[in-house]
């Protein structure tokens, strides 16, 4: 971004918090580190956007509502998952159950 007295002052591709470094230690971003930084400001941009429209954490993995046998099943998806280092598959359960409770339980 620019020089703050002695000091470089950085941030992150997408806005984030500035922070400073002496000058010395900065270089430019390869092609490959700029598109990565493209892609994950791009991405958590989708992620906010999506959760607004929704109105859902997407870091916050849904609960099951009492009583369906659908929730308890994606639930037990989601658990078998988990206990095998599975972030896939559990993720996968996470969006299905999402979905089912949007099509099912929606208010």
């Amino acid at each position: 971004m620019g020089q703050d007295g002695a000091h470089a002052v950085l941030r992150p591709v997408g806005g984030g918090g500035e922070w400073r470094t002496d000058p010395d230690r900065v270089r430019a971003a390869t092609l490959a580190e700029r598109l990565s930084a493209g892609v994950q400001a791009a991405n958590r941009r989708a992620r906010q956007t999506v959760a607004q429209a929704l109105d859902v954490d997407p870091d916050r993995p849904p609960q099951t509502v009492a009583g369906c046998a659908e929730c308890a099943r994606l639930d037990r998806e989601r658990a078998a998952a988990r206990a095998a280092f599975d972030w896939s598959a559990q993720t996968d359960a996470n969006v299905l159950l999402r979905r089912h409770q949007n099509a099912d339980h929606a208010a």
